[in-house]
């Protein structure tokens, strides 16, 4: 029987471990902050901010919140972002994506300081991940190879396919994985052949944003799925990038929503505190 690792129990069991964390730094004198940098009112947007925020709060991390107006210049956002990098009360800088179209992403991105860069998206930061050399990693990456630790006792030698080469899940993911000596193969929407690819894995990691796009017969008997994907199906349920109710000859899969999701917000208070320590 397929086991479902349960994200937001493992993501509460970090949330402790967080806020013990903070608790040792407010006892020397530091109060662990992070700024977070909304643009314009899309709710989807509204809603994760406010999600982060409260998850924040019950770990004692201060959430500084900024909201601008859509209409707001790049020039004014970059002067904020730059303002908030000289700030030492500030620890770490979160924009919500996406920006309205007169910003740029990946100029806003790249201004932020890479020991403050929480989500992990700083070119510095991603350089750092794909050569090993530390830096703050992307969260939901994080939070995957988390939940992977928990049903995978040893990486080496297992082949892992990645669907999806997103810079923000499906990258990064793989470079971890090929970090733990998996063997990795990234796929993507020209990929030829992938219900025959995605057979061969022991570890599969899908973040398309396609609704049930991994079906039952594409996945071996125990392999480990991890769902990424969050979507609405045409009778508007929340489903993931996979069948989860074809998958009970899989080894382990994660829920959604409850697998990734909880995590990636769990891994973002977790590098606020790393940047936080860092900057004593």
């Amino acid at each position: 029987m397929v086991r479902i690792v349960q994200g937001d129990l493992i993501a509460r069991e970090m949330e402790n471990e967080v806020r013990a964390g903070v608790e040792a730094l407010v006892g020397k004198g530091v109060i662990v902050a992070l700024a977070v940098v909304l643009v314009g009112d899309d709710p989807a947007s509204d809603i994760y901010v406010r999600r982060k925020q409260r998850a924040a709060e019950r770990v004692g991390i201060r959430s500084v919140e900024h909201r601008l107006d859509a209409a707001t210049s790049e020039a004014d956002l970059l002067i904020l972002i730059e303002r908030l990098n000289a700030d030492p009360d500030i620890h770490g800088i979160l924009v919500q994506l996406p920006l309205p179209p007169q910003i740029a992403s990946d100029r806003v991105l790249g201004t932020i300081a890479p020991e403050k860069d929480v989500d992990g998206f700083h070119p510095v930061n991603v350089g750092r991940l794909s050569t090993g050399t530390g830096g703050l990693i992307p969260c939901t990456p994080l939070g995957c190879m988390m939940l992977l630790d928990r049903v995978v006792a040893d990486f080496r030698g297992l082949k892992a396919v990645v669907i999806g080469k997103s810079n923000i899940v499906g990258k990064p993911v793989a470079l971890l994985l090929l970090e733990r000596e998996c063997t990795v193969t990234v796929t993507h929407i020209h990929t030829r052949g992938l219900p025959d690819i995605v057979r061969s894995a022991d570890i599969i990691v899908v973040a398309a944003g396609s609704p049930r796009l991994v079906r039952g017969d594409w996945v071996k008997p125990g392999a480990v799925l991890i769902d990424v994907g969050i979507n609405r199906d045409a009778g508007g349920r929340i489903v993931g990038d996979a069948a989860a109710d074809e998958m009970d000859h899989a080894a382990a899969l994660t829920p959604v929503p409850g697998g990734v999701g909880p995590m990636t917000i769990a891994c973002l208070l977790r590098n606020t505190l790393q940047a936080a320590r860092a900057m004593r």
